[in-house]
């Protein structure tokens, strides 16, 4: 049986991405369906931001309270591993949508359980797990927000030896008493810290480093605390083979060494999940990534007519998809732009694209900020001192040790922590801003503030941080900069 159905605006994909382009679509006045084929809510709900910081937070507590006088003498007992995953569990809803659902409802966006593929332009068919098919037509806008899936690298072997994704460290039910982790970005490192905390013996496999999007010394703190906690920290070398046997696997690397582990965590990247949703059937490439413009029309795709301001647009792309910029809080970002230009143009609206206009996501160009939630947490936003200098800005960079603040002192005995601004000092204003340590996570909306308003150095004298709070560093990083005259 196939039944058709018609809406407005359709979005292929149920996670926070998706769910934000239906939302604003719908205020827009835009009957809007959302089609999912897993959880409503997506990856950050059920694998990826939320149980992962449910994983780290409970020994990033214990820890905390380890390094503070007269709470380390409370602390008797060792971390309850158990209990961590319990709290997991419940963070993740029990791997159940139905709060998500509800919210859908009330929202007033219509949802299509199924897998999606296109035939034509604005035209799909959704196969649900019982095998009947909807053929839904859009008049206005089809919207991907399928996201991306982790990256399976070329290693001999590697696939039959059943290694762990990001899916499997945020979900796992067990505990492995030995983990070895290949990749040293965000999810590497914010798993090896989570695991290293269950007690689990890790060692972390990084080519290039730890971090290496950061600044150097974000990657260089985070190793020294990864070894703290008793991980092993390879730096410079690559698998070559990897072998499963049993209850083992064994990971053979090109210094001639080798890793003998439960378990393997592979977290060296992300592919867009475009292999399988029909963009043969509208000239694209099936599993690329898709190029948008900042209104995040998709370029290109057939049956577009581009005027220079997209009012013929039909296809959009928003979140992992268009390799922008891979986190939940930007991809809800360009959802709203997304969702908010597809009802401007459905009703007649001709829309600029110019720097923080309305439609246009250009904070995903200058601002984009991100939280690494290892210990010390990296919290950062635009460019790193090399990134600034390769862009061709004119730059001076200001460091200062965060455990000199007042607020460091109260918030810990052996805090540890950096601090560094770029300016560009042709408009003295910030383009960069780095913080590492304890709690930092929390200042890094004020510096994203600062880069997105421009503030002058100057205006930025006036902008008094309270004390005793780690903010003070704020203060400091000016005086490193030194007072403006007049």
């Amino acid at each position: 049986m196939v039944t058709e159905i018609e809406y407005d605006v359709v979005v292929i994909g149920g996670g926070a991405i998706g769910e934000n382009v239906a939302d604003r679509a719908v205020q827009g006045g835009m009957k809007t369906v959302l089609v999912e084929s897993e959880l409503v809510g997506g990856e950050c709900s059920y694998w990826a931001c939320m149980p992962s910081k449910a994983l780290l937070r409970s020994a990033a507590l214990l820890r905390a309270a380890r390094n503070v006088d007269g709470a380390s003498q409370a602390v008797t007992g060792e971390l309850d591993v158990a209990g961590v995953l319990r709290r997991r569990d419940k963070v993740t809803s029990h791997w159940k949508d139905d709060g998500q659902v509800e919210w859908l409802n009330g929202a007033n966006i219509d949802l299509v359980r199924g897998h999606a593929r296109f035939t034509g332009p604005k035209r799909l068919e959704v196969t649900g797990t019982d095998g009947e098919v909807t053929v839904i037509t859009a008049r206005h806008a089809v919207a991907v927000c399928s996201g991306s899936a982790s990256l399976l690298p070329d290693i001999p072997g590697l696939l039959d030896a059943d290694p762990w994704t990001s899916r499997d460290a945020t979900s796992a039910q067990e505990i492995p008493s030995s983990l070895a982790v290949i990749g040293g970005g965000v999810v590497a490192a914010e798993m090896a810290t989570a695991y290293a905390g269950f007690g689990t013996e890790v060692t972390v496999i990084a080519r290039s480093g730890l971090l290496g999007k950061n600044e150097p010394f974000a990657g260089e703190l985070v190793r020294a605390s990864l070894e703290e906690l008793g991980a092993s920290v390879r730096i410079g070398v690559s698998p070559t083979s990897v072998i499963r046997d049993g209850d083992s696997v064994t990971i053979a690397l090109d210094d001639g060494t080798t890793i003998v582990a439960d378990e393997v965590l592979v977290a060296t990247g992300r592919v867009p999940q475009t292999q399988d949703i029909g963009l043969e059937a509208i000239g694209l490439t099936p599993g690329s990534w898709l190029t948008v413009d900042d209104s995040l029309r998709v370029l290109d795709a057939d049956g577009e007519v581009f005027d220079g301001a997209g009012e013929d647009a039909w296809l959009y792309a928003v979140g992992d998809v268009t390799h922008r910029a891979l986190l939940t809080h930007q991809g809800k970002y360009d959802a709203r732009i997304a969702g908010d230009a597809i009802a401007a143009r459905a009703n007649g609206k001709t829309l600029t694209l110019a720097p923080w206009s309305t439609y246009a996501a250009t904070a995903d160009h200058a601002a984009v900020p991100q939280v690494t939630f290892t210990d010390p947490e990296v919290a950062s936003v635009g460019l790193t001192a090399a990134e600034a200098k390769k862009a061709g800005f004119r730059t001076r960079v200001v460091d200062y040790d965060i455990s000199w603040v007042a607020g460091a002192t109260i918030s810990s005995d052996k805090y540890v922590g950096k601090a560094r601004m770029v300016v560009d000092e042709d408009r003295k204003v910030l383009v960069g801003a780095t913080f590492v340590g304890l709690d930092v996570g929390e200042l890094l909306h004020s510096a994203t503030i600062a880069l997105v308003g421009e503030v002058t150095i100057d205006r930025l004298w006036h902008a008094v941080p309270s004390y005793p709070t780690l903010s003070e560093v704020w203060l400091r990083l000016l005086e490193g900069y030194g007072r403006p005259t007049e």
